[in-house]
């Protein structure tokens, strides 16, 4: 991601992001790695290079879940709204130092209001709904800015142990200069009872890393009578940083 040169480089704390292998979240244990990890001094070309968004055309309900999907793609854009919250999804992309990071693609995907997955692999049991893809993209503007429309998701129990459950949460990704500079992350929404409680976040060592994965509710920026909004930054860099799950 970009930064600037003038400012002084800020090393990542590798106490502040969890362990490759941790027990507790059990798919770990197989995709942590068994070998010493490999520092790339002089990366090629097709590490240092990537997409070029300037010329990216998106469609008109790019950002926008509640009208980016129907099952029937002659009816995109047509009558018939998914089931559930109706949310907005903002923020600004930033570096450490507060510049915006502009015309970067954000993209987003999650589960619907039932906690379930667009996915061939997901067999939750809650029903699909289908006028709900559960996927979206934007570009941040001059100022970094990004927004989605969407529905908020529900949560849902995973096979970590007898019965654990992820919170609501919405996965976003963030696109630098080049491919190897992709970062993801997810969006939990504060308040939530089940943050405290999920195997993921017990391997975040600090509080303050699980505080970067939240969003916050924004009552000036909800619609009144129609959904809530709610803030979530994304920090690319430095030592007030969002989370992302690639950093580890």
């Amino acid at each position: 991601m970009p930064l600037n040169d003038n400012k002084r480089f800020v090393e990542r704390d590798r106490n502040w992001h969890p362990p490759a292998y941790a027990p507790g979240y059990k798919t770990t244990v197989a995709r942590s790695p068994s070998q010493a990890y490999v520092s790339m001094q002089a990366p090629s070309v097709s590490e240092l290079g990537g997409p070029d968004f300037s010329r990216l055309r998106m469609g008109p309900h790019d950002n926008d879940l509640l009208l980016n999907y129907r099952e029937d793609p002659a009816l995109v854009g047509q009558a018939g709204l998914p089931i559930g919250e109706r949310i907005i999804m903002f923020g600004r992309v930033v570096d450490q130092f507060g510049k915006p990071v502009p015309n970067t693609l954000v993209e987003m995907w999650q589960a619907n209001a039932g906690g379930r997955y667009r996915h061939k692999k997901d067999g939750y049991l809650a029903p699909l709904d289908p006028n709900f893809g559960g996927v979206g993209r934007c570009l941040s503007d001059d100022e970094g800015w990004y927004r989605f429309r969407t529905v908020k998701p529900g949560p849902y129990p995973w096979p970590n142990d007898i019965n654990s459950w992820r919170p609501a949460h919405i996965h976003v990704s963030v696109m630098g200069p080049s491919i190897s500079t992709r970062l993801i992350t997810q969006m939990y929404f504060e308040g939530d009872p089940l943050i405290p409680l999920c195997p993921i976040v017990h391997t975040l060592r600090d509080p303050e890393a699980v505080e970067t994965m939240t969003g916050r509710l924004d009552m000036a920026r909800s619609r009144s009578m129609d959904c809530l909004a709610y803030r979530f930054d994304l920090v690319i860099r430095g030592e007030v940083q969002t989370y992302f799950e690639n950093q580890g």
